[in-house]
């Protein structure tokens, strides 16, 4: 494939893949070393009806008015799970399973009825992302990357997502030693005068951040291998936190890669006419490196 051909069609998608699974991967190795990973579940399934209504107010696909969308549908989720537990006298858990299995459906189904002709945005876009839109009309080539009229059409969704992932590196370099503290020793960080409980609130909030910033490259089912896969991965090898963040990144960055090469060009290896889906397949490589780390990781014992 020559540069006139990779870097419109190509390379805009394969970064926005790169930077949203760094993206999640930041903020999720602290979900999984907190034992919280699922939060990054229940986050895609909250999400999606906040993300829809915003569209059907707005009208667009923006970020703010995602974003929004997002913190109302959370607020309404908190006081379901509390309603549906206390009033319903149930377990929270199986509140929580409720709240959100009837929110995404809620999501797909006002998704369906809604008019999208004038977005990419339907149902299997809201599941499974739309990398393969993200073209870069205006790049005729290597040279594009440094000419200022091309640079000026690059997808915004590019744009948004290299300033969330800047973002959540800047974060987590910012309040890596509160982060740390009260993830391996909430008593003691507390003791210290930490305030532990804005701090998990506030990875909540980053990490749900990442995923409506991911939502455009893979979706809000997929997103969920992002949050979990890299860093579950990294923790395997190697007991430093350090360590398993740079681990987590460089999973994050394979997974995308291969797997944006995979879903374009791995059908034709095998005689298929058809490309498969760049996010599933993004997954899948990242759910195979995890496989791997389980299997042969230094520190899987």
């Amino acid at each position: 494939m020559t540069g006139a051909e990779f870097v419109p069609f190509s390379l805009v998608p394969m970064l926005v893949g790169v930077l949203a699974a760094i993206a999640c991967a930041l903020p999720g190795n602290f979900l999984v070393l907190r034992r919280q990973a699922l939060i990054g579940d229940a986050i895609s399934h909250v999400v999606l009806p906040g993300i829809v209504v915003a569209f059907v107010v707005t009208g667009t696909i923006a970020t703010w008015p995602m974003l929004i969308g997002s913190a109302v549908a959370a607020l309404v989720a908190v006081a379901l799970i509390e309603g549906i537990s206390r009033f319903g006298r149930i377990e929270p858990g199986a509140a929580m399973g409720v709240t959100f299995t009837a929110m995404f459906a809620g999501g797909v189904l006002l998704l369906e009825q809604s008019d999208t002709s004038g977005v990419h945005l339907d149902v299997e876009h809201a599941l499974f992302g739309n990398l393969e839109s993200l073209i870069w009309l205006d790049a005729t080539g290597w040279a594009s990357l440094i000419d200022p009229a091309a640079l000026s059409g690059l997808p915004e969704e590019l744009i948004r997502i290299s300033v969330v992932a800047l973002v959540m590196a800047l974060l987590l370099l910012l309040f890596w030693r509160p982060l740390a503290l009260s993830t391996f020793d909430e008593n003691f960080a507390s003791t210290v005068g930490l305030p532990v409980r804005a701090i998990a609130l506030g990875l909540v909030i980053a990490a749900a951040i990442a995923a409506v910033t991911a939502f455009d490259a893979v979706g809000s089912i997929i997103v969920i291998a992002m949050f979990i896969c890299p860093p579950a991965a990294a923790r395997l090898m190697t007991n430093r936190l350090g360590m398993q963040v740079v681990w987590s990144v460089a999973f994050a960055t394979v997974s995308a890669v291969v797997g944006f090469v995979l879903a374009g060009y791995g059908p034709l290896w095998f005689g298929l006419e058809n490309a498969v889906s760049a996010a599933g397949m993004i997954g899948t490589v990242s759910g195979v490196i995890l496989v791997l780390a389980a299997t042969f990781g230094p520190t899987r014992k």
